[in-house]
């Protein structure tokens, strides 16, 4: 009887070990770290059911954890560990949660080139930015691509996926390499697996919901590395568009919320204002502020709360991890200042200590020189150093797209706007670092619904010429038009060629109209020249006041010369030569870049100018 049980004692134990849970882990964030970085702390998260009571240790040579941060949820754990001396290879994580324990093999990958090494884009770049999903479609069927939330694609509505992807983009490389650019910005990659109406999705791709996964219907993150290589291998950066203000809000966290101060304002407790000059007001008052910096986006994009260390570090770490894992050549970082200034000051400071040579553009949707140039690195408007090596300049978008629409007179209108904005570029730590541009995604198209390709050569011969970074949106180069009058969708139109079942493809010159081909081709000449050219990269920029209607800025590098004519009025005018005497010493002959035709510079002979005419003289 005894023996009868005692069998059934080990029995029951047996099925009770055998039935007891195991320690579930879903997720491990980041993926992978790397051995040698400057900065050798990591934060990893572990994500798994109970998982903020177990214990974490390693005996991995060189490596040691330094703390274990427990929040409120309880499927969260924080492990924080210093890698200071260790080398690449497995890192052994033991979880230990009551009983149980759970070896959890580490990847420390090997570094691929040192972070000074990481060249970004400079403005020796020309920026051509698009969106993934109105571009081009690569695959043959994005529709049926598995995600938690349904979707459509419909071309027909225009705030719905269309069904561009990271393939339709990689196969169109020689494209760009033609066209003349040097680096392309896609809009977000990420995952945006959010809930759509009959009408309205993240397409966009400005509401992530998981920080380490390319979007499905865009392809993998295999597909998104493969495509960063093949670009490099033709020359071309890859500038990779990130959001820290906000996520979306089917991401993990709104379920299954770290921590009570993981958001700012749960539940969509505050709208932002939108009205971002607080964060440089000197008066501003505290509900301004918070308005501004606190407040949800939108209902559907959640505002992080950067002041919580742990989220920071969180979004520090991936983008660093992007950067290393698949070689990206810069970030533009979206609604900047609407994150936390201190926070973002820290990331800033984090990634030009790692990487002293990258760069990082923060969109800054203020129309005055000051407030964009405070928040560049080493303004000396500011009270602490932003570190932010770049910023857009909308005040150069909102003087050019009003200026098209302008005679140039003898004051303030037209072209004297252009005038005005650059005096202001004092105010800069490095005005040749900002990027500018004449229209975006999120603006209406230069063109709007017409066609003035005379105001677009304007434009565009500005936007190529002066010490700024410049950036092209797509379809510009076949004079794309469109407003956002009706939705954002308008000025997100696809890409003629892109698409399955397209009637035309303006990716070759057969599928151009003569009017795109004009363009293209006008475009195309003007950007292979400025390649590698130190006149322009490098060069002494010198303006004029406008004169007669005439804008003019000239360029000097180690003896060669350009000038830019603009005939800022719908009338013929006149170039008074000898006003100009300062830029050339006798007689010079000069070239038309783009038409080739031949001018002589002579005080004593002017030049009549056709109305509207471009001249982009090398001498």
């Amino acid at each position: 009887m005894k023996r009868i049980i005692t069998a059934a004692m080990l029995l029951t134990t047996t099925l009770l070990m055998t039935a007891a849970p195991k320690i579930k882990i879903t997720n491990i964030e980041p993926k992978n770290w790397y051995a040698g970085m400057n900065d050798s702390k990591v934060q990893i998260l572990i994500t798994g059911e109970g998982i903020r009571d177990a214990e974490v240790t390693t005996d991995y040579p060189g490596c040691r954890i330094d703390s274990l941060v427990r929040l409120d949820s309880p499927n969260y754990l924080f492990v924080y560990a210093d890698l200071s001396g260790a080398q690449p290879g497995e890192m052994p994580l033991c979880v230990t949660l009551g009983k149980k324990t759970k070896t959890i093999m580490y990847p420390l990958h090997k570094r691929e080139m040192k972070g000074e090494e990481r060249m970004g884009f400079t403005n020796a770049d020309v920026l051509y930015m698009f969106m993934p999903d109105r571009f081009a479609q690569g695959r043959a069927d994005n529709s049926k691509v598995k995600t938690q939330y349904p979707y459509t694609i419909n071309r027909n509505e225009p705030s719905l996926r269309h069904g561009g992807d990271i393939e339709g983009v990689r196969q169109h490389l020689d494209y760009f390499v033609d066209l003349g650019v040097t680096a392309l910005w896609l809009t977000p990659v990420l995952e945006n697996d959010q809930a759509e109406t009959a009408t309205q999705s993240c397409y966009h791709g400005y509401a992530t919901t998981n920080y380490y996964q390319v979007d499905p219907r865009f392809g993998s993150n295999d597909d998104y590395r493969r495509f960063i290589d093949e670009a490099h291998s033709k020359g071309l950066k890859i500038v990779m568009d990130m959001i820290f203000n906000h996520c979306g809000d089917k991401h993990p966290w709104m379920t299954d919320t770290p921590s009570k101060d993981w958001f700012n304002n749960p539940n969509y407790g505050l709208q932002t204002s939108y009205k971002l000059t607080p964060v440089i007001d000197p008066y501003a008052s505290q509900v301004d502020m918070a308005e501004c910096v606190d407040g949800w986006f939108v209902e559907s994009m959640p505002d992080l709360n950067h002041r919580n260390p742990h989220v920071m570090n969180y979004l520090i770490q991936n983008s660093i991890w992007w950067i290393e894992a698949f070689g990206i050549d810069g970030i533009r970082m979206d609604t900047y200042p609407y994150a936390d200034a201190s926070a973002m000051a820290r990331w800033m400071k984090r990634i030009n200590d790692e990487y002293p040579n990258f760069n990082v553009v923060g969109e800054s949707w203020v129309t005055e020189p000051g407030f964009t140039a405070s928040l560049q690195k080493d303004c000396r408007l500011n009270d602490e150093n932003t570190y932010l090596t770049s910023v857009m300049d909308f005040a150069f978008f909102d003087r050019i797209n009003q200026a098209k629409n302008e005679e140039t007179d003898a004051w303030w209108q037209g072209l004297n706007r252009i005038y005005n904005n650059f005096v202001y570029d004092k105010l800069y730590a490095n005005p040749k670092n900002v990027l500018a541009f004449l229209d975006n995604h999120d603006t209406d198209r230069f063109l709007g619904n017409g066609r003035d390709s005379l105001a677009l050569k304007q434009g565009l011969a500005l936007l190529l010429t002066i010490k700024r970074i410049p950036q092209i949106y797509y379809g510009t180069e076949i004079m794309m038009g469109g407003t956002k009058q009706i939705t954002d969708g308008h000025v997100r139109k696809d890409f003629p060629g892109g698409f399955p079942g397209d009637t035309r493809n303006a990716f070759t010159a057969e599928g151009r109209t003569k009017a795109e081909n004009a363009m293209f081709n006008w475009l195309r000449t003007l950007l292979h020249w400025r390649k590698g050219n130190d006149v322009i990269i490098n060069g002494k920029q010198t303006q004029f006041i406008p004169w007669n209607g005439v804008y003019v800025m000239h360029h000097e590098y180690k003896g060669k010369h350009v000038l830019v004519i603009l005939n800022g009025k719908r009338e013929q005018t006149v170039f008074e030569t000898k006003r100009y005497k300062e830029c050339f010493d006798g007689t010079v002959h000069a070239t038309d870049v783009t038409s080739k035709r031949k001018y002589t510079l002579d005080a004593a002979k002017n030049i009549t100018l056709r109305p509207r005419q471009t001249l982009i003289l090398e001498y």
